[in-house]
């Protein structure tokens, strides 16, 4: 039995991120308000190179990272995000209220690295995958922050350049669940010398 691919209505929001026309390496302008350029690349996993692209967007940030995951457990991951805090980097971090308990989390290591950690309790899974850097570059996907995303899983990974209207669209969305979430203070007996995985 034939499935539709996409309903009218992800046909619709999909037409409003990737305009038809011409698409060359996922690359193409759009018809927003503001002329915007969008490019776009995509990586898959497992071994696609998810991890890689993640940390040179972070590795590259200069003013502002805002993070929310469900899962943040790739040491590799953590440690850019607080070499970044380190750099003068504001960094931000939501995450979903499984990483309260989660023994693989890195939200302790943030913590004491004095990177401010938000849990989400308000949903039944905080599944927000997203980084927004500098107010300019989202990325976007199903890919986890994990080492097994990366390594084991079939996931995706959105990079998206030059579409301000869609990253002011994420930016909204990250004050909105950060304002009803709360601050993590890290777990007293995992929290001391806590270091990236």
């Amino acid at each position: 039995m034939k499935q539709k691919l996409f309903s009218p209505v992800a046909t619709l929001c999909l037409l409003a991120i990737f305009p038809l026309g011409g698409c060359s390496d996922l690359a193409q302008s759009s018809q927003s308000q503001s002329s915007n350029t969008t490019r776009i690349s995509v990586y898959f996993s497992p071994k696609g190179g998810t991890t890689e692209a993640l940390l040179k967007e972070i590795n590259s940030a200069k003013n502002e990272i805002l993070v929310q995951a469900f899962s943040l457990t790739s040491g590799p991951i953590a440690q850019a995000l607080v070499n970044a805090q380190k750099r003068g980097v504001n960094v931000q971090v939501i995450l979903d209220r499984s990483q309260r308990n989660d023994k693989n989390s890195e939200a302790d290591f943030l913590v004491l690295s004095r990177i401010p950690v938000y849990i989400d309790s308000r949903h039944a899974i905080a599944h927000n995958n997203c980084v927004i850097i500098d107010s300019s570059l989202l990325l976007t996907g199903s890919f986890n922050f994990t080492r097994a995303a990366a390594e084991n899983n079939a996931e995706s990974l959105l990079v998206i350049r030059g579409n301000k209207i869609l990253v002011n669209k994420y930016i909204q969305n990250f004050e909105l669940h950060k304002a009803h979430s709360e601050m993590y203070k890290g777990q007293a007996k995992r929290i001391e010398g806590a270091k990236p995985r």
